[in-house]
């Protein structure tokens, strides 16, 4: 049974793509900066690059974006039809319309492209490109020709449509009204920016849990389950075949159905596989490295044969964790040395095999000599690591669960923790890095409003706590602390009121 599962908090949303009990996808958008990927902008040209054919624009964040004449967000490798190459002439001072295909990363700004895309559920409008490409994941030629020229019955002249894999299993009927949408949607674009003030933004792309449904249509998801009333009402009727429901129980709808702790696992360096084997994930400034051993495997028959089951078990365990973990970009594979080519090939085929499963285009190169395996994935939004870690202030160079983190795993130890022993008061303890991050984030501000009432929970700072664990009790700490707030109305602040 495939699950969409969406946690919605005042600090952040996440979206898990869950296969029968099992973490497939993960996403976190932060409420107070929303993801720009797939934003229009109305950029102002800043600096002409002749020698590279790009730019830079100013599109009002903090980083000029950097425009090369080549990008696009469509992925010609995955189409039957070949885009036809476009020139753009620009000048210091042009203004233009210019989407975001590739998120800012480090000191680098966003990535734009001229060639502005708008993705539905089955569709996706190119309205500066006159072609009509069918995903190749719809593989009946016969359905393949239908759908293209159902698309192209509707398609307006000088504008194009790529038909995404979840149309293959569409209504007529539920694809041309995604197609009149998306035309009325441009239209309002161009008509906006016509009249939108220079460096701002024209379209904002849909949310996480927009996106995450959209994407997800061609999973073939059985339920969506959300944890807020309001926004499961409003999904009736636009998730496909899927059932929709509200999560209305006490815990935290992650925690409830098992995810909690497969989450907080994508912020461990080192990954057991079930046979004993392990790898070991390393992020650097260039790319990922990805370090396969034995561990505790040993096999039964000889070193060849269980360097070789242990290299097929963590193709796997590697393809899961890239897309769980949006890892992107150049990633770098060490097998173990294997003596056979027949076992080196038959690893790299069965790692090619595996990728074809991840909705982000992936590109394998052989194995060398050295038993590295090179590929990229295709890099759009932040990496997991980017809301899950955060630089370690010790070492300089490593890094630690961050503070972000953190307050979800307090959050939901301490949930439990009231859940089970019923207390008026309780005190929480966490170190002072945290203590400022659970006050802003307003973390636990949906229990606080709802199950919380009328209790009383303190939550202070000490030093002497690992910034990893959380002191929770129903007695006064001593000596008292000089952080404490109360982070819940009394009862008799409730009844005030």
């Amino acid at each position: 049974m495939k699950q969409l599962i969406l946690d919605n908090t005042p600090f952040c949303t996440r979206a898990a793509l869950v296969d029968d009990g099992e973490l497939v996808e993960f996403s976190v958008e932060m409420t107070s900066a929303g993801g720009i990927v797939g934003n229009i902008y109305k950029g102002k040209v800043v600096n002409v690059l002749s020698g590279m054919k790009a730019a830079f624009v100013n599109i009002g964040l903090e980083r000029n974006g950097f425009l090369y004449v080549g990008d696009s967000l469509v992925d010609k490798e995955r189409l039957h039809s070949v885009m036809p190459k476009k020139s753009t002439k620009l000048s210091s001072g042009d203004v233009i319309m210019c989407q975001v295909i590739k998120d800012q990363f480090g000191q680098k700004g966003a990535r734009l492209t001229t060639d502005i895309t708008m993705a539905g559920y089955y569709l996706v409008l190119l309205p500066n490109s006159q072609f009509i490409g069918v995903s190749r994941k719809i593989e009946d030629d016969e359905r393949r020709e239908y759908l293209e020229q159902l698309v192209k019955s509707v398609c307006p002249v000088g504008m194009g449509f790529i038909i995404r894999s979840a149309a293959g299993k569409a209504d007529d009927e539920d694809i041309i009204k995604d197609a009149g949408r998306l035309l009325a949607l441009w239209d309002k674009v161009v008509d906006d920016f016509k009249y939108a003030p220079e460096k701002s933004v024209v379209f904002e792309e849909g949310t996480l849990f927009e996106r995450a449904l959209r994407d997800s249509f061609n999973e073939d998801i059985d339920q969506v389950i959300v944890n807020d009333v309001a926004i499961a009402s409003a999904l009736v009727g636009r998730v496909g075949k899927a059932k929709v429901e509200a999560y209305e129980g006490e815990r935290n709808i992650m925690s409830y159905f098992g995810l909690s702790s497969q989450i907080n696992h994508l912020c461990d360096r080192k990954v057991e596989m079930p046979n004993g084997a392990y790898i070991v994930i390393d992020k650097t400034e260039a790319c990922t490295v990805i370090d396969v051993n034995t561990g505790k495997f040993v096999g039964n028959k000889d070193l060849e044969d269980t360097v070789f089951k242990t290299n097929m078990a963590a193709v796997d365990c590697i393809a899961k964790q890239l897309r769980i973990r949006n890892i992107s970009g150049i990633v770098v594979i060490d097998f173990i040395d294997m003596a056979t080519k027949e076992h080196q090939e038959a690893v790299v085929e069965a790692l090619k095999e595996r990728l074809k499963h991840d909705r982000l285009k992936t590109t394998t190169v052989g194995m060398t000599p050295l038993g590295l395996v090179e590929l990229t994935r295709k890099k759009t939004r932040l990496p997991i690591d980017d809301f899950m870690l955060q630089p370690c202030k010790s070492c300089g160079g490593g890094f630690v669960i961050s503070d972000s983190q953190l307050a979800f795993m307090l959050r939901d130890e301490l949930v439990d923790f009231m859940i089970a022993n019923r207390y008026d008061t309780v005190y929480v303890g966490v170190y002072p890095g945290l203590y400022e991050k659970v006050l802003q984030s307003e973390i636990l501000k949906n229990h606080i409003n709802t199950s919380w009432q009328g209790k009383q929970i303190y939550l202070y700072a000490d030093d002497n706590i690992r910034r990893d664990r959380f002191v929770l009790s129903d007695k006064e700490p001593y000596p008292s602390p000089e952080v404490i707030t109360l982070i819940t109305k009394t009862a008799e602040s409730v009844e005030e009121e």
